[in-house]
């Protein structure tokens, strides 16, 4: 009697310890996890999501019946009937692992399971067990049946890390669980077994033909009909890879950082409303790095109001997340249009001439980019050819505080160094500071603020920001939108950017900065406005062919052609 005494405490200690030891229940139970944002396009499109390690929460009031069918008639079809263990499952697996000599089936209830998915490590003690023996009677005890199989769902582990049948289903058929087939969903189960060993994307075969059973087991249990099975049985497929996001992750995480600075440190779940237009993205991140070869480049594309279309920031994401987009770079000949606004403001026009030759301001003595000069020409012919001293001496004429005045209400003044070599584009600035430089003018001469985001939302529909779009100012007269139009129109039909010209486009500028450490062009179509930028990370010079009038414009030129 002592020694049962004896044995009865022995347990009752282990027992303690091992209770004693396990995590807190409600902690884990309420974890926080990282706030996920979902981007959208300009049309409520997703685009992807950052900082989501879980689908979207699912419920068998919410699934499709068949969905939860699924993974009861597979994993545990007495799940309703039993307690948090399931005797009878456990003696049979015992049982069949006895014939076969080896661990042929599992007797672990979905509660079980589920207790192990939440709770607990994935290492073989015996103590792991004792604790999820536990943890199994404590969660029936807490919640019914449903509510055990929803924790299920939303906690298993199935894709890279993500939990929940949801973000499996929207990683394997690009479809959220509540839209699954009798054959997806059948597919999902097929995978709880062992997620990588049947998953319908690495290992098709396998998950289809462990499929064919959970349909088998959903017509023995009675949850689908025959001809059910039968029509899905003929559905299951190999899963077709979810599209490379990493096209939108300049994207995105040039949003991220809007996102952080609309509404500061993310506590909740959020819905980002962007003005990207997926297409023209996708369009874009293709024809980039066509052209590139072994160096960099950036395009932005934006509306002449300034909603942000597509933004590439590098040709190659995975390679580098570095957003060249956003780089301070030198715009060389494409900062003159500024200078030219100038001139047009002041009264002069395309056809006003003016003297090409050697110009020279202290130490500073620029050249022409072909060491020629010109001699008397007009203002257009000056533009098309991007000569170097006639904004020099127009710049002398009416003063570099006009031309700084100037970038000023074009959105760039603040950025800009008061010498004579900001006027060849010495003053560095982003692609996103240049295109919106080129986008006031093809906005009719009024004010262009870019943006990214039209709304943030969270999960319950609150809105935490919306774009309260101001008017605009009128910044450049409508005579001298029309000038600089017709010399930016010139520059594609005989100028620097003629590689550019395409059915469509308004006209461009090209800009090379020195040694050829940057080359430039900026366009416009009809109702975009386009930057591209190619160069070097360390600002070392490309080779002497590579100028804004060809990689470049060839960019552009690719871009809207299509």
């Amino acid at each position: 009697m002592n020694l049962v005494l004896v044995g009865v405490a022995t347990v009752a200690i282990y027992l303690t310890v091992i209770f004693l030891q396990m995590p807190s229940l409600d902690a884990i139970l309420h974890e926080t996890r990282p706030a996920a944002v979902v981007f959208l396009d300009k049309d409520g499109n997703e685009i992807r999501s950052a900082g989501r390690i879980m689908g979207t929460p699912v419920s068998v009031e919410t699934l499709p019946p068949h969905v939860w069918q699924a993974i009861v008639a597979i994993e545990d079809k007495r799940f309703f009937e039993h307690g948090p263990i399931d005797m009878r499952g456990i003696t049979r697996a015992m049982l069949s692992n006895a014939i076969h000599g080896r661990i042929a089936a599992g007797g672990s209830s979905i509660t079980q399971q589920t207790a192990k998915n939440i709770f607990l490590s994935r290492e073989k003690k015996i103590s792991r067990k004792a604790q999820e023996l536990i943890l199994s009677y404590w969660l029936e005890n807490r919640f019914d049946k449903n509510q055990v199989l929803d924790l299920y769902m939303n906690r298993v582990s199935l894709v890279g890390g993500m939990r929940g049948i949801d973000a499996a289903s929207r990683v394997m058929f690009q479809t959220p669980a509540n839209k699954m087939t009798i054959a997806q969903a059948a597919q999902i189960a097929a995978m709880l077994k062992a997620p990588t060993s049947y998953s319908p994307l690495k290992n098709p075969q396998r998950n289809i033909k462990r499929a064919r059973v959970v349909l088998q087991e959903m017509v023995r249990q009675g949850y689908i009909t025959l001809n059910q099975a039968r029509a899905a049985a003929r559905e299951l497929a190999p899963a077709t890879p979810a599209p490379d996001t990493n096209i939108y992750r300049y994207w995105t995480d040039f949003v991220l950082d809007e996102v952080h600075s609309r509404i500061g440190a993310l506590d909740s779940d959020l819905l980002v409303y962007t003005t990207l237009d997926m297409k023209l993205q996708e369009h874009v991140a293709a024809v980039l790095p066509t052209h590139t070869d072994k160096y960099q480049g950036a395009v932005v594309a934006m509306t002449p109001s300034g909603a942000v279309r597509a933004m590439v920031g590098g040709t190659d994401y995975q390679t580098s997340q570095f957003n060249r987009a956003t780089t301070m770079r030198q715009p060389g000949s494409s900062f003159k249009p500024v200078v030219y606004l100038v001139a047009l403001e002041h009264g002069m026009t395309p056809d006003s001439y003016v003297n090409d030759s050697p110009f020279a301001i202290g130490d500073y003595n620029p050249k022409n980019y072909n060491e020629r000069y010109y001699g008397d020409i007009t203002l257009a012919t000056a533009f098309a050819k991007s000569v170097n001293s006639v904004p020099l001496k127009l710049t002398e004429t009416y003063g570099i505080d006009s031309v700084l005045d100037m970038a000023g209400r074009l959105g760039v003044g603040t950025k800009l160094l008061r010498e004579y070599s900001t006027v060849l584009g010495a003053s560095e600035m982003s692609l996103v500071d240049l295109t919106t430089i080129y986008a006031v003018i093809w906005n009719d001469g009024a004010s262009v603020r870019p943006y990214s985001i039209t709304k943030i939302i969270d999960p319950h529909g609150n809105v935490l920001y919306a774009r309260n779009p101001s008017d605009a100012l009128q910044v450049l007269q409508p005579q001298t939108v029309e000038y600089m139009t017709d010399l930016l129109a010139d520059v594609v039909v005989r100028g620097t950017g003629r590689r550019a010209n395409a059915a469509g486009v308004l006209g461009g500028k090209t800009g090379t900065s020195n040694n050829n450490r940057d080359a430039w062009f900026v366009g416009a179509v009809r109702d975009l406005v386009i930057g591209v930028w190619v160069g070097n990370d360390d600002f070392t010079p490309m080779s002497s062919k590579i100028t804004g009038g060809t990689v470049p414009a060839e960019i552009f030129h690719d871009i809207v052609a299509r």
